[in-house]
């Protein structure tokens, strides 16, 4: 980074206007990469008419080049004209800039559209590029006019690297589950924990049951039972041994979800179709028969980078038949089961749900960070996140002291 003059910032209307080996070998480069910063998962949003300025999704990717060829940062920015699909939740801080006649959009968001899993957003060859990155984006909406910039779901550098530019911090809960026994004897390792030996893995669904509180263990076994009792049976097909006929069974599953509470889904059908041509290994389906047929599904994503290993993510489910306790085994139990038997690392079931805790999904901290560019409202935004951080924080320390693991 000495030579900064070669430094050069584009802004683009499409992931397309990059090339995609540059960006995915970008993406691998980062502390806490995901499927769903890949460039063919943003081009896709785009192509299939998903994410688009039609439905308030403006792309305006931010990258920053040394020289005409060598891509040093970038993250997917987009201008939104409202605040859906990004569950991180700003609709008081716009209905007070609307009270007060400032207009809150166009916003800046950097995010992947309708993914609130954590992981980078800015990525960078090192933390100089990435924090001029954050600069760039900054400035770059201040020129234009944005009101804000919102990183969303980030990792853990890049809060450090916007908290050091001076955006503020939001936190919020999620809940994850590990694939790591709490009941496992203790590895002996050197005093600076050099030598420790990774945590130890459930052998089986069994053995993950055993290290419940007998209460869960027993609640889990008769959700399991009452599913069992109705006929129904469960397959699941990995990435392109998901046939065409399961792609167009899960969207209408995942379809009728959306429909049921009066809006249209966010994915279109082509979009998934684009996954299972230009990533399938990305994904995992789990299909539920009665009596020969299709009667649910639930889709999961997979990722497997580095050391962290294989980790997989609740994404999408739908039934059309109602059975009791369905929901639960189509989207926690069927998925933790392949994720035991085939060595993933950790399973992270979405947005919200404190319900997860009992299935062993446990509480953590997801962070975001923002940028106000009107003086008062950012002063304001600082007093509104300080109180609630507080709640966060009591509300975390709660839920650390309800452990659904047993003791001793």
């Amino acid at each position: 980074m000495a030579e900064q003059l070669h430094i050069i910032a584009r802004v683009l209307a499409s992931p397309q206007e990059v090339d995609a080996n540059a960006w995915n070998g970008l993406l691998a480069l980062q502390s806490h990469p995901t499927p769903f910063l890949r460039h063919e998962y943003l081009t896709a949003l785009h192509e299939s008419g998903s994410a688009t300025p039609k439905r308030g999704w403006t792309p305006r990717f931010m990258t920053l080049w040394d020289g005409e060829d060598t891509l040093l940062a970038a993250c997917p920015l987009y201008l939104k004209s409202h605040s859906y699909g990004e569950y991180v939740f700003d609709w008081a801080w716009a209905s007070a800039y609307e009270q007060h006649g400032v207009p809150y959009y166009p916003k800046a968001t950097i995010a992947v559209p309708f993914t609130p899993v954590p992981g980078t957003r800015l990525m960078a060859r090192d933390d100089e590029s990435r924090a001029l990155l954050v600069q760039a984006v900054c400035q770059w909406c201040e020129s234009q006019g944005v009101s804000s910039v919102h990183v969303l779901f980030a990792s853990n550098d890049d809060i450090k690297t916007s908290a050091d530019e001076g955006l503020m911090l939001r936190h919020t809960v999620q809940f994850h589950w590990k694939n790591e026994s709490p009941t496992a004897p203790e590895s002996t390792a050197s005093p600076d924990g050099s030598n420790a030996a990774p945590p130890a893995r459930y052998a089986s669904f069994d053995d993950f049951l055993a290290s419940l509180a007998q209460d869960k263990r027993k609640k889990i076994r008769q959700e399991r039972r009452r599913v069992a009792e109705a006929g129904v049976t469960f397959r699941w097909s990995r990435g392109a041994d998901i046939s065409p006929a399961d792609w167009d069974f899960f969207y209408r599953c995942y379809e009728r979800t959306y429909l049921e509470h009066g809006n249209p889904p966010y994915l279109t059908r082509d979009f998934f179709a684009r996954m299972a041509q230009n990533m399938p290994e990305a994904w995992l389906l789990f299909i539920a028969e009665r009596d020969g047929h299709p009667i649910a599904s639930s889709l999961i994503a997979l990722g497997d980078y580095g050391t962290e290993g294989l980790v997989a993510y609740g994404r999408y489910w739908g039934a059309l038949e109602r059975v009791d306790c369905l929901h639960f085994e189509a989207c926690y139990y069927q998925p933790l089961q392949w994720c035991i038997e085939h060595g993933a690392q950790r399973f992270e079931g979405g947005a919200q749900g404190e319900h997860k805790m009992a299935r062993a999904l446990l509480p953590v901290q997801a962070s975001s960070a923002h940028w106000i560019a009107h003086p008062a409202f950012a002063e304001a935004v600082e007093r509104f996140l300080e109180r609630e951080g507080q709640g966060v924080e009591g509300y975390l320390e709660e839920l650390q002291g309800r452990s659904p693991f047993r003791q001793g």
